[in-house]
């Protein structure tokens, strides 16, 4: 057998102007022809390894002008990935390995010695891999360095050298001292003897000597040599056999030749052979490769003319995939196979091909044997096989992933339509719109021929309100009936059937007359899903195929239900829009008459509004003018006399000052002529209830000015220390009257407060006499202030009577009283007129019933810097 070698540098090795022809060159005679050369490096890109080319600037960057596409194979990355950024590669490094790569990688750096690395790598997907990498710096004219490589899955020959591993101590003696040795072995493969000088053995003769082969060689080569042994002394003749063996070396040929040297005796002279072997298997194993990535690529290679497309060769993986058998194809063109769903792919295919010589990624629908049409992308390339230009074509089915790709579009589709089918029921009212926009868009996107929407009313019975059909069949669009019976039948078979789905009707039973309705309308597959609205049953949203049966998919199904619903929710909406209308319309009027008679009450309060402030100033000015007649003549009766005794008041002098008379103490009943005896205490009373009638007629007018043209206040900023001093200065008299007391605990440090001075005054005044009036003398008060959130919260507190809340709720309001309260009216208004006053001025104010004794009058007041920045 001739013994061939081949050494190929790489295609990222060639350099600019180098021809193929100067690369590949034979210490031996070859018998593989270098027109077969141009398929191997072809296929090569499917071999299990990946080839590199990167080059190294003088600034420290890097480029990679060439990763070959077996990196796909080998990392499962594409090479646009591992160009643009080389240390993807890195992190894939098996961890235990990272050390001793780096220190290659260094090494080489630094020596610029040939690169030769081996270790494990991860892939992405998990899987543990074995590589060897090797590269060669070159410097090149511009001081730059160009590192050529390959890398090379060699997982097989790790698993294979793991196995050998395990059984190396038991043969590693008798294994270093194979080469040159020559042994006498009995037919019972016992070795009687052996010649070992010069060979590096470690077993000593006693040790091999007696022993047996299947004792000391591995069992496959132990069975080699016995049937070398038996053939020898059977035939008497030479018999040759080679066998490889692990050693701390490597892996290394050699080969025994066995001679009959005595009576059931072979003599074996065993002679290492590597290196010749090395040439033969280096173009053996490429080709081996070569063939192994052709036949078990899961991708379809095939090799074609490019003229006729007539099939040279086929893989296994393609066979698969057209569903012919590999006889059946060889020879044939894809054209009389009925390959090409459409010529013009063909047509683009060769184009391409013409114009730069490679087609990457044509997707076209191929048909395979039983007529399925399936989508593939393939990648070509024009190649030089027996001087006739044929094309290498990989195909690779990509229909799941197309059917999955469209499902993905079918579902988005689907999605927006629902989406913006909710947008209209929920933005529009117009039920007629609704209908015919959705009947249009699920036309569209089932593609179908006809879709309707029919409508069932008590009355009316079934009626087509909305639909979308091609022009080409007949409209349903206004079709109604009455037949009851016919009714009652399509009810039930949408009752029946949640959803109906017909994909031939001519494979169904149906009654004449829904065989009729089909046939007229030119229906050959129905989808059909009902309107609900709660349990009744109100219509039905339908599609139809007029064109020949259909299969209808999952997909379609739902859109159709989930848009009956949304259709059954606006017909619902229009309803209950139809009802808010005449409600709307009866409420309108209902509102008209409300708003004429409100109108007319409105007026009539106006009207008795403005008697009533007519009568408020006609009677309050009668009323002032007596009270304050009457208060001038008793006043006048006080200061006239001052004594302790009785006095009476003449009736002939009413009218004339009214001069007071003493009676006369002898005088035991009065003369009708004579003088009136009145007590001073009398008309001192007199004058108190003539100031509370005063007081009251001037706070109801006040109110009254405060409702109609409201408080006029003069802002000023003011010291409330000052303020509340002042009112304490004012109010001793009175304090003294009651025998009270009030401590002023107000600090003198406070902000100032925009407010009127005046009508502060009042405010406290007013809250003080409240207390003194309910409480009998002895009140003691507590008068304090502090800052709380941009206001001055200012207090009064007693140790008087307490109230109940309803009392403390209703205090500062403005109404009747209770006869009987010991609270007069003039006060119950001026305390009206204390939260009128507050309120004018930004601040609140309120009374709290202490638990124990006593309330707390308590009002706020913003201050003059609150004041000055919330004004406009």
């Amino acid at each position: 057998m001739a013994m061939i070698a081949l050494n190929i540098m790489p295609i990222a090795y060639i350099s600019k102007g180098q021809r193929v022809d100067e690369i590949v060159k034979s210490p031996h005679q070859i018998d593989f022809q270098p027109e077969n050369m141009t398929l191997l490096e072809t296929i090569a890109a499917n071999l299990p390894g990946m080839i590199f080319q990167i080059l190294q600037r003088q600034d420290g960057s890097v480029f990679i002008p060439y990763v070959s596409s077996g990196c796909e194979y080998l990392y499962e990355l594409k090479p646009e990935a591992v160009q643009a950024d080389f240390q993807v590669l890195y992190k894939l490094i098996h961890p235990q390995d990272i050390k001793a790569f780096t220190e290659s990688i260094t090494v080489c750096s630094t020596t610029f010695k040939p690169w030769h690395w081996e270790g494990r790598i991860i892939t992405p997907s998990g899987k543990l891999k074995w590589i060897q990498g090797t590269s060669q710096p070159e410097l090149q004219e511009a001081g730059d360095f160009l590192w050529n490589g390959l890398v090379m899955d060699i997982t097989d020959r790790k698993q294979a050298q793991e196995k050998l591993q395990e059984s190396e101590a038991r043969y590693k003696a008798i294994l270093d001292a194979i080469p040159d040795l020559m042994f006498r072995i009995s037919r019972d493969a016992e070795y009687l003897d052996l010649k070992s000088e010069g060979a590096n053995i470690t077993l000593s003769r006693e040790e091999i000597v007696g022993k047996r082969v299947q004792e000391l060689l591995p069992s496959d080569v132990a069975a080699i040599s016995l049937e070398a042994i038996a053939k020898t002394l059977d035939s008497g003749t030479l018999q040759t056999c080679e066998y490889q063996l692990a050693t701390p070396l490597g892996v290394r040929d050699y080969e025994a030749r066995l001679v009959v040297s005595g009576e059931d005796e072979v003599l074996a002279i065993v002679r290492d052979i590597t290196e010749r072997k090395q040439a033969e298997v280096t173009l053996q194993n490429l080709a081996q490769k070569f063939a192994k990535a052709f036949s078990c690529s899961p991708d379809s290679i095939t090799i074609s003319t490019l003229q006729e497309g007539r099939f040279i060769e086929v893989n296994d993986s393609f066979v698969e995939l057209s569903g012919y058998e590999r006889d059946e194809v060889i020879g044939k063109t894809s054209f009389e196979l009925n390959f090409w769903v459409d010529d013009r792919d063909r047509l683009n295919l060769l184009h391409q091909l013409q114009s730069t010589g490679v087609v990457r990624n044509l997707e076209f629908e191929f048909r395979q044997k039983s007529g399925k049409i399936i989508t593939t992308v393939l990648s070509a390339e024009i190649i030089d096989l027996d001087n006739i230009s044929s094309i290498l074509a990989v195909h690779h089915d990509i229909t799941e992933r197309k059917q999955v790709e469209a499902q993905f579009r079918l579902s988005a589709q689907r999605d927006r339509l629902l989406a913006e089918t909710l947008v209209r029921i929920r933005s529009s009212l117009n039920l007629e719109e609704i209908l015919q926009t959705t009947v249009t868009e699920v036309r569209q996107f089932l593609q179908a021929d006809r879709v309707f929407i029919g409508l069932n009313n008590a009355k009316l019975g079934v009626r087509t309100l909305a639909e979308s059909v091609d022009p080409k069949y007949p409209s349903v669009l206004g079709w109604s009936t009455n037949d009851e019976a016919y009714l009652q039948e399509l009810r039930n078979l949408l009752k029946d059937n949640l959803v109906r789905v017909v994909e031939d009707i001519t494979q169904i039973a149906v009654s004449p007359k829904v065989k009729a309705h089909y046939q007229k309308f030119q229906t050959k597959a129905s989808l059909a899903v009902p309107l609900m609205l709660g349990n009744e049953l109100f219509g039905a949203l339908i599609a139809n195929q007029c064109s020949g049966s259909r299969h209808w998919q999952p997909i379609e199904v739902d859109l159709l239900q989930q848009m009956s619903e949304q259709v059954a929710i606006a017909i619902q909406q229009s309803q209950i829009y139809q009802k808010l209308a005449e409600l709307n319309t009866n409420l309108e009027q209902q509102v008209e008459e409300r708003t004429a008679q409100l109108q007319q009450k409105m007026q009539e309060f106006e009207k008795l509004d403005r008697i009533k402030d007519v009568v408020l100033h006609t009677v309050a000015h009668d009323l002032r003018t007596s009270v304050m007649g009457n208060l001038m003549v008793l006043k006048n009766l006080l200061n006239q006399k001052v004594g302790t005794g009785d006095w009476g008041l003449g009736a002939e002098n009413q009218g004339q000052g009214g001069i007071i008379e003493k009676v006369s103490s002898q005088s035991p009943i009065p003369n009708p002529q004579s003088p009136i005896p009145v007590s001073r205490s009398i008309i001192e009373r007199m004058i108190q209830g003539n100031d509370r009638q005063l007081a009251m007629i001037n706070s109801l007018l006040e109110i009254n000015s405060c409702e109609q043209q409201g408080i006029d206040i003069k802002h000023e900023p003011v010291q409330l220390s000052t303020v509340l001093g002042g009112t304490v200065t004012h109010l001793e008299q009175m304090l003294t009257q009651n025998q009270a007391t009030l401590k002023n605990l107000v600090p003198t440090d406070l902000p100032l407060v925009m407010a009127d001075g005046t009508l502060l005054q009042k405010v406290l005044v007013t809250l003080i006499t409240h207390s003194l009036q309910n409480n009998p003398p002895g009140l003691n008060f507590i008068l304090s202030a502090s800052i709380e959130g941009g206001m001055i919260r200012t207090q009064i507190q007693d140790d008087g009577v307490v109230m109940s809340k309803l009392e403390c709720d209703r205090l500062f309001d403005l109404h009747v009283r209770d006869p009987q309260d010991c609270c007069s009216t003039s006060i119950g208004l001026k305390m009206y007129l204390c939260r009128k006053v507050i309120k004018a001025h930004g601040g609140k104010i309120g009374v709290i019933s202490n638990r124990k004794r006593g309330l707390t009058f308590w009002f706020t007041l913003p201050l003059a810097t609150s004041f000055a920045t919330n004004r406009p």
